[in-house]
């Protein structure tokens, strides 16, 4: 006897069949499938089917659950839930109850022929009393089950959970609906299941110890690699150390001889006279350092002019001590510098080291790579760093000019350039007018208020200024309306105007190699080759983001860098345009600016508050600078031979040493000379700068019209 749902009793006789498979066939046929199929992953659900198998030993397992039966496509599927078992299967929508639009569960049919959920049309024939597809008549007592469909929905289910679930999923689903199973059998699953746990804990921990000996294995060749990199450097260090020592003695025993020469002549010894190689500690030091080093240069031995080894290394040992015990604030505040800076200094001296020790090895030790010091070239290559890295640390104010206007709030002075022979410089931004100082007069006279000797008016704000370095009294200038003009300053007149930029031009640029020849970069996304002596542009390169900046390079008239906002900047050789030499990418927002160190050295300066070192003949990045603060303005960037330049939206001017990361000095504009309280100060930025080549000179304007002379100092 079976025991049916409730709402079939009365329906069916008590003794109506519902066919049940035994549960150890299906153990028994998927047992290959449980020795082949089942992953690591499934280990968990293998002790949840071993628990499930226990329990139904001790309690026994009822009847009802129905068995994996082949499968049926239907000829229109449609993934639907099936409700009760939380699966997706694909069905016929003729499958679907036109009620509740899901999966029909327990299906009854009308005497119009149409199927429903039981529950569904006997909910709607409590309220109504027709078919709810076609409006017939219809009572609960005509309508009757429908085991046809149950039969095929049950079998497509099963198809479908077959399909997807995993082999631990298929059993735990048949214990826990219940099976006509003997305990053999499932003692026979549960030994199956066991074999299969060791097996695969087996195989999980030799693929772990496998994996650690790989890492291992990895870890040591690596650390043995640093090891040996580490034992190099040292070596190296001690090479150095033993080299600049010697250098050093040399450099005493030269002083020693010179000081034995002196004395003869002089009565009285000057230490600041005869030494000038010796310690500016000790040259500037008090009258007792003097003497002490007087008695160490010149003993009674060196009077005579016979110096022994001994003595000499005694004198040098002495002197380095007297040296560190008495250092100057000098030697402090350069030393401070080495400690902020170690980690970049550190890094750039191993550099050269290795680099230098890989020639070295190519040429067989060739004697030519020692230097007249008799140290080899990497050292002085990093000596030189050292030295100017830690020769300046800070900005101060040489003169300063006010060209914003008080009555104006269109202060922004977006360009500052020096003339071809820094006699002159010229200023210019949003106030339309192209302003030329003489840089001696601004430097000696004290007022604030400086006259300019020219002053021209133009049509438009202007965006970037060029000097020619040929012609020293032409001057080109790009603006808001995108036309380029070429200016003679001693008449005050265009002598040349371009017109063919759509929009605003950004930059333009003379080249230094071919003064005849001009570029320039706008928001038309196009740079465009001009030549003073035609009216149009010799060439035009079209590219898919804004040009921002452009620059030719100072040692060939055929290489243009061009700054774009696709965050790339593209290096151009005019002989083919139709593609870039090189694409420098790293800068994750627009560049901004690019300036030439060299021939060989790129800047770059983007909004994503960074510069970037390249070498455009190798085509590689050479250092990354960090510090200002540039998310979306045009602060300004400059660049010499060994330092650049920029500005920061936080109203200051940052120097950078091209070896190091990290600024050397900086300089914050007074919040208090603007007179604009009502202003957002946080407003205020750097909005130019501009080297004074070969000078430790800077020239900066910010966004309030304020120009300041500074210069670096120790």
């Amino acid at each position: 006897m079976t025991n049916h749902p409730p709402y079939l009793r009365g329906l069916l006789p008590p003794s109506y069949p519902i066919s049940l498979s035994k549960i150890s066939n299906f153990f028994l046929l998927s047992h290959v499938n449980l020795q082949s199929s089942l992953t690591l992953s499934s280990l968990k659900n293998l002790e949840e089917i071993s628990t499930m198998a226990e329990s139904s030993i001790g309690g026994g397992g009822g009847g009802g659950g129905g068995a994996l039966v082949p499968s049926m496509k239907t000829d229109s599927p449609l993934e639907t839930s099936s409700g009760d078992g939380g699966e997706s299967i694909a069905c016929d929508k003729d499958f679907l109850c036109p009620i509740c639009m899901q999966i029909i569960k327990d299906a009854f049919l009308t005497a119009c022929g149409h199927s429903y959920c039981y529950m569904c049309i006997f909910t709607h024939l409590r309220n109504k009393c027709n078919c709810p597809c076609c409006g017939r008549f219809l009572t609960p007592k005509l309508i009757f089950p429908n085991f046809a469909l149950d039969k095929i929905l049950k079998k497509m289910s099963n198809h479908q959970f077959a399909k997807n679930a995993s082999s631990s999923d298929q059993i735990r689903r048949a214990l826990q609906q219940g099976c006509d199973v003997s305990v053999k059998d499932l003692d026979c699953l549960l030994s199956l299941l066991a074999e299969k746990k060791r097996k695969m804990e087996q195989e999980e921990a030799e693929t772990n110890l496998q994996l650690l000996l790989e890492f291992l294995v990895s870890l040591r060749k690596r650390k043995l690699e640093e090891l040996s990199q580490i034992q190099n450097d040292l070596q190296y260090i001690k090479e150095d150390i033993d080299a600049v020592q010697k250098y050093t003695r040399d450099l005493w025993n030269v002083n020693k001889s010179c000081t034995a020469r002196l004395s003869l002549r002089e009565d009285d010894l000057d230490i600041t006279g005869i030494c000038p190689i010796a310690p500016r500690s000790l040259a500037g030091g008090s009258a007792t350092q003097q003497v002490m080093l007087s008695g160490l240069l010149c003993g009674g031995d060196s009077v005579s002019g016979r110096c022994s080894k001994e003595t000499l290394e005694n004198d040098f040992r002495a002197g380095l001590e007297l040296y560190q015990l008495a250092p100057t604030e000098r030697f402090k505040a350069r030393k401070r510098q080495v400690e902020t800076q170690f980690s970049d200094l550190q890094e750039c001296y191993l550099q050269k080291r290795r680099h230098w020790d890989k020639q070295k090895q190519a040429a067989e030790r060739d004697l030519s790579n020692k230097n007249s010091f008799g140290y080899h070239e990497g050292l002085e290559d990093f000596k030189s760093v050292l030295t100017s890295c830690t020769r300046y640390s800070q900005l101060k104010v040489v003169s300063e000019l006010r060209l914003g206007n008080v009555f104006h709030s269109a202060n922004i002075i977006s360009s500052i350039e020096f003339d071809r022979d820094h006699d002159l410089f010229a200023t210019a931004g949003v106030s339309k007018r192209i302003k030329v100082f003489e840089f001696s007069s601004v430097v000696d006279e004290p007022a604030e208020v400086h006259c300019a000797v020219v002053d021209i008016a133009t049509r438009s704000k202007l965006s970037c200024l060029s000097w020619n370095t040929y012609t020293k009294n032409f001057i080109a200038s790009s603006d808001y309306e995108g036309i380029v003009t070429v200016w003679d300053v001693s008449t005050r007149q265009s002598v040349g105007e371009y017109e063919e930029h759509d929009k605003r031009a950004w930059s333009v640029d003379f080249s230094r190699t071919q003064p005849s020849l001009l570029v320039s970069g706008g928001d038309d996304c196009k740079v465009k080759i001009w030549c003073t002596k035609q009216e149009r542009s010799v060439l035009n390169i079209d590219m898919n983001a804004n040009i921002c900046s452009v620059k030719c390079n100072p040692g060939s008239s055929m290489h243009v860098a061009v700054g774009s906002a696709d965050h790339n900047i593209h290096y151009y050789d005019l002989r083919n345009i139709s593609q870039p030499i090189h694409v420098f990418s790293g800068h994750r927002k627009a560049v901004s600016y690019v300036k030439f160190l060299s021939s060989t050295e790129l800047a770059s300066a983007s909004t994503d508050s960074s510069l970037r070192l390249w070498d455009v003949k190798e085509n590689k990045l050479l250092q990354i600078y960090r510090g200002h603060v540039n998310e979306k303005n045009f602060v300004g960037l400059t660049a010499n031979s060994e330092y650049l330049s920029c500005g920061s939206e936080t109203n200051e001017v940052f120097v950078y040493h091209k070896a190091i990361s990290k600024p050397v000095a900086r300089y914050k504009f007074n919040t208090s000379e603007f007179n604009n309280a009502d202003h957002d100060r946080g407003s205020y930025f750097i909005s130019s700068v501009c080297w004074k080549t070969d000078s430790p000179v800077i020239m900066a304007a910010n966004s309030q019209g304020n120009v300041k002379i500074l210069s670096l100092a120790a």
